[in-house]
């Protein structure tokens, strides 16, 4: 009874101020794919313009696909997190590698794809198919912390799962993680944002001075000048030795980054 009441509260506040967003609607599963991607650690504010832009030149995943690494990249600039950028290209080169360029419809064939996890491979199943799964994020965190758990801390998205198992709407998932979503948003404004008393709950670190920043700048140095070797992407960025040659390993690692002879380039 308890869960029927919280989804009439959720569809009520869905009903009256749902929100608006170019990637809700008639949009392709590569359309919705690209959003997931982009709205990691971001806000939608600043998302909308990026989606918008990408869509336009790459409306198709084959067109992704074909792109080189360092035009994706470059597009990618300013959104933060180039990693999203470089696995989404990953992801596309797969899924017209294996799939024939039809996004996969159900979570286990989406979760082996770069960057996608199990929030991810839900959301795309269910926003580009209507499929029935059960994903947890941060706004799906704080609706149900707020209405089921008022006042309890270090809550574990397990204790939250077996709710949402319940409350799936299996007839229209879609609209129903829509509303949830929204729901969950809105909270965060009324009152003190509920997903922090969530076991999982993480501050984010200040982005200036971080190894994040770092990353951003040799990445989007070696976008628009090319190759160059540490003391010409040093003299570029400004950044610190230590940090540079730190970070330029980790790149490496990822295979985001290649060098050959002391020369840095982007993966292609």
């Amino acid at each position: 009874m308890e869960i029927e009441v919280f989804k009439k509260a959720v569809y009520s506040h869905y009903e009256k101020v749902g929100r608006k967003f170019p990637w809700r609607g008639n949009v392709s599963p590569w359309g919705i794919m690209v959003s997931e991607f982009m709205l990691q650690q971001t806000q939608v504010e600043r998302v909308i313009p990026f989606w918008e832009r990408w869509m336009a030149k790459w409306p198709d995943i084959k067109d992704a696909a074909a792109a080189p690494m360092e035009d994706v990249l470059r597009e990618w600039s300013g959104l933060g997190y180039n990693r999203r950028g470089y696995f989404l290209k990953r992801s596309a080169e797969m899924i017209v590698r294996h799939y024939d360029g039809r996004v996969p419809g159900v979570p286990q064939n989406l979760l082996p794809l770069p960057g996608i996890g199990p929030y991810i491979a839900g959301a795309v199943a269910c926003f580009a198919y209507n499929y029935p799964s059960v994903f947890i994020e941060t706004n799906i965190r704080s609706a149900l912390i707020h209405y089921f758990f008022p006042n309890r801390c270090d809550v574990k998205d397990s204790e939250i799962r077996p709710i949402l198992e319940q409350a799936l709407e299996r007839k229209n998932p879609r609209k129903w993680y829509y509303a949830l979503m929204d729901y969950g948003a809105a909270l965060k404004k009324q009152t003190e944002n509920p997903g922090r008393r969530s076991a999982h709950y993480v501050k984010q670190s200040p982005f200036e001075g971080s190894l994040r920043q770092v990353r951003g700048k040799i990445l989007k140095t070696l976008v628009s000048t090319g190759p160059g070797n540490l003391e010409e992407i040093g003299m570029l960025t400004n950044i610190d030795t230590d940090d540079l040659y730190r970070v330029l390993i980790i790149l490496k690692k990822e295979s985001m980054v290649s060098e050959s002879e002391g020369i840095y380039r982007i993966v292609y």
